[in-house]
Parts: C-alpha cells; structure tokens; sequence
C-alpha cells in the first residue's frame, strides 16, 4: 500500500525514533509499503518516520540495490563529498550537504538477523540522509544554497 509521506512542519519527522524490538508481521508489512510508497514517489530513500512510523527503519533504492536497513548504526565514516540533496518529505527545495564519502553500517534485515555493508558515493550520502531522518534531523538542518529543486 502507498502510504502518505509527512511533509516538513510535522513533529514526527523531529523525534528521535525507537530501535526496533519487534520483527514481525507488522514490520514486514510497514517494510513492504515503504518499498512501494518510494517506488512511487521515485526516491532515493524513505525513512519511518516519513511515513508517521517513528521507528529505526529506512528503505533505500540506489543503481547498488534495493536495501532495507533497521536498528543501523554507523560504523566509521571516511572521507567527504559536498552535493546537491533533495528530500521527500521537504517537496520543491533542494541544498547542497557536505556528507562522508564512505560509510560502514550495521543493521538489521527484517528478520532480525545482523548484517553490515560498506556505501560510497552516492549510496553512502543517501545512507547518511535515512539515517538523519532516524533521529530527527533533516537535510536542510545541514545544508547550504537551499533553493527551489530542479525536476
């Protein structure tokens, strides 16, 4: 199911979520409408929160894949890279986002098995992206040169 993305000015898109302690059916089932809802709204990624869900969850769809990260903590962080970002949940702007170049993460499948995985690029600033979103703090919070995003 295609599920509403919060837009900014929502107080759930500002609080810290919760880890994720149950993998059950309910998860599969907010997993599985977010993988839709980005595939609609043709993202990059989608967080929890953005859909009113403040739990440790994100969905992200980059040229590497599909993935779909719980519970993810960073690991390390190498290197840097300043690009444009835009955001789902902020429609019509756009900034530019001094990210880490390089990321490790650990997190969890929808099982509730532990996994890692190394991001780069691009696929690493979207990493990052998610993950803000898991503790309240949106792209524009760390941008510079916001303007109207180009379609």
């Amino acid at each position: 199911m295609i599920r509403k993305i919060i837009q900014v000015g929502d107080p759930v898109l500002r609080k810290k979520c919760d880890p994720v302690t149950r993998f059950d059916q309910e998860l599969c089932t907010l997993l599985d409408d977010m993988k839709e809802t980005l595939i609609a709204a043709d993202g990059a990624g989608l967080a929890a929160p953005q859909v009113g869900v403040s739990v440790r969850a994100v969905a992200i769809n980059v040229e590497e894949g599909y993935f779909e990260l719980i519970n993810p903590i960073f690991v390390w962080q190498k290197g840097e890279q300043r690009g444009p970002e835009g955001c789902l949940s902020v429609r019509g702007k756009a900034g530019d986002v001094l990210r880490p170049s390089k990321v490790k993460v650990l997190f969890q499948d929808r099982k509730g098995d532990r996994y890692s995985l190394v991001a780069r690029d691009f696929f690493a600033r979207a990493v990052c992206h998610e993950i803000d979103h898991l503790d309240g703090i949106l792209y524009t919070d760390k941008a510079t040169n916001i303007r109207a995003a180009e379609d």
